[in-house]
């Protein structure tokens, strides 16, 4: 059986990833420049997190539209199919805030 026929990894499969979900969740409100994702999740190389941003616009979750301008200005936000993940965010999001004091300790 292919895995992408159960819905969850079809999910996960399109929103997964170490970047993805923090990425969505930073779109959800407004639409993002490149260089404010990248201070916002402080984490990923550009190479990172242009791959993550790539895919989730390979797969119409987000659009990226370039500025014809020097220097190169290019926003990003959620296409209406991304739209559709807000309540999943929102959940997480809930999930996240509710459970931080049960994971903020060292993990083993």
């Amino acid at each position: 059986m292919d895995s992408l026929h159960c819905p969850v990894t079809l999910t996960t499969h399109i929103i997964g990833g170490k970047w993805k979900p923090s990425i969505l969740y930073y779109l959800q409100t407004r639409v993002r420049r490149f260089s404010e994702l990248q201070r916002l999740l402080s984490g990923p190389t550009k190479k990172m997190l242009t791959q993550q941003l790539r895919e989730l616009e390979s797969d119409n979750i987000i659009v990226r539209k370039v500025y014809a301008q020097v220097p190169p200005r290019v926003e990003y936000s959620l296409t209406r199919h991304g739209e559709s993940l807000r309540p999943i965010l929102r959940l997480m999001s809930a999930w996240g805030k509710k459970h931080a004091v049960r994971y903020s300790g060292p993990r083993q």
